[in-house]
């Protein structure tokens, strides 16, 4: 039993269950700004109904984050010693960051949001859902300086110690905003307003279907629709620059990201399958785009895998199916919500079977295309755990045994399974309920 494999299948499994909640919490966040906005302004009680409704459901959400998230976190010291021992000095400071400014503020004022309500003024009120909505923005940016920092490296020197090596902060500001971070975090950020607004948009169909609660999920399905196609179409904006970015600062990712092998002129594959032989084949492909996209030329050569020793290059077919199907669920949200804007012209969406029922899967799809995102990135990473820097076998904890590691993914996986059987539950009980 190989401790690293092992350690990595945990890591991952801890990760993508906690990932399931931040942007669902980010995005919800902005739409509790927006439904509460406009009951001030309107003093529509339907407004009101509604962010009473979704506040309970952005309270479930969070809790399961928080509680997810501190797991997580252990393992860097349980698995990953070597890991800590050296990134240690340089993320102490976005992981305090995040904990003081924005997991306090969106804590301290979550008691407001949900509890306050009579108890203070409504534009407290109010400010208290903008202060737990920024925090949960403020607590990706850090999250994401972290991990971009991962990827690439800034604002830095390399100490020994004891035997030891580790990366210290030479300049906090170019550490926080590495060649990475901006790009990492507006394409997150709209990946979270998408999720929000999904699932908004899924539990308002589900009521327009169902005929109950139907003028508060007219309402609540027309403002996450305008949402989501906002959010959908600066996905596709910080998608390509963020792609741009790994061209400059990672070109191994981006060759397995289109499974391009031989420098040159590089093709954009729509589908495909990447082969032992370095060949795509049952590919779909733009001659020359991915040069196109990159330098507006298709006759830029762009570097290949073949470029890189073998051992510095990521698992190419993994890195390339998942990247090609978070793009497809991209421009499916741009599609569907291109659509439905049109049929909102003369009222026939809440009662089109066949767009209403798309809609009950959206959320399905905003986090499959999360999840996608994220597996693309950081195995589009390998074999590196910080980028030129830190290789991921050595990267473990050496005392650490492939028996111990197994037995906690068991239970780990065990207890996730239970406690997200738990969460479902509980989210389809706050859902059928009455909007009063």
């Amino acid at each position: 039993m190989d401790p690293i494999l092992l350690s990595r299948i945990q890591f991952a499994i801890t990760v993508g269950y906690h990932y399931i909640f931040p942007p669902m919490s980010i995005g919800l966040g902005l739409l509790l700004i927006i439904l509460e906005g406009l009951y001030l302004k309107t003093k529509n009680p339907i407004y009101e109904k509604l962010t009473k409704f979704w506040v309970k459901i952005f309270a479930l959400i969070f809790g399961f984050g928080v509680a997810s998230g501190f797991v997580m976190e252990l393992q860097f010291g349980t698995n990953w010693s070597q890991y800590s021992r050296f990134v240690g000095d340089v993320f102490g400071s976005p992981l305090a960051a995040e904990g003081i400014f924005a997991f306090f503020l969106e804590s301290a004022f979550l008691a407001v949001l949900v509890f306050g309500w009579k108890k203070v003024s409504s534009k407290m009120h109010f400010f208290s859902t903008v202060m737990v909505a920024l925090g949960a923005h403020l607590s990706a940016l850090w999250i994401i300086v972290a991990n971009s920092w991962q990827q690439t490296p800034a604002g830095y020197h390399i100490m020994a110690n004891g035997g030891f090596t580790r990366a210290e902060i030479t300049d906090f500001w170019a550490m926080v905003f590495n060649p990475s971070t901006l790009d990492r975090l507006s394409h997150t950020l709209s990946a979270a307003w998408i999720t929000g607004a999904c699932l908004v948009a899924a539990v308002s169909a589900y009521h327009l279907l169902k005929k109950v609660n139907i003028e508060p999920a007219k309402q609540a399905l027309k403002i996450s629709i305008l949402v989501l196609f906002i959010a959908s179409l600066c996905q596709l904006v910080t998608g390509h620059s963020s792609a741009n970015g790994v061209a400059r600062n990672q070109p191994s990712k981006l060759a397995s990201l289109e499974g391009h092998y031989k420098t040159g002129p590089a093709d954009m594959y729509l589908i495909g399958w990447v082969n032992e032989k370095q060949e795509i084949t049952y590919g779909i492909k733009l001659p020359g785009m991915l040069s196109w996209l990159v330098s507006w030329n298709t006759k830029t050569p762009i570097k290949g895998l073949q470029a890189f020793e073998k051992g510095d290059r990521p698992p190419v077919n993994i890195v390339f199916q998942t990247y090609h199907l978070m793009v497809v669920f991209g421009m499916f949200f741009i599609f569907i919500s291109s659509i439905s804007l049109f049929f909102f012209k003369n009222g026939k969406i809440y009662n089109t079977k066949w767009l209403l029922i798309p809609y009950l899967f959206t959320i399905l799809f905003a986090q499959a295309s999360n999840q996608l995102g994220w597996i693309s990135a950081e195995i589009g990473r390998q074999p590196w755990i910080v980028y030129g820097l830190l290789r991921t076998k050595d990267a473990v904890s050496a005392t650490v045994s492939g028996g111990e590691v197994l037995l906690s993914v068991i239970l780990f996986g065990c207890i996730y399974l239970l406690l997200f059987s738990v969460f479902i539950w509980l989210m389809f009980r706050q859902i059928k309920k009455e909007i009063v």
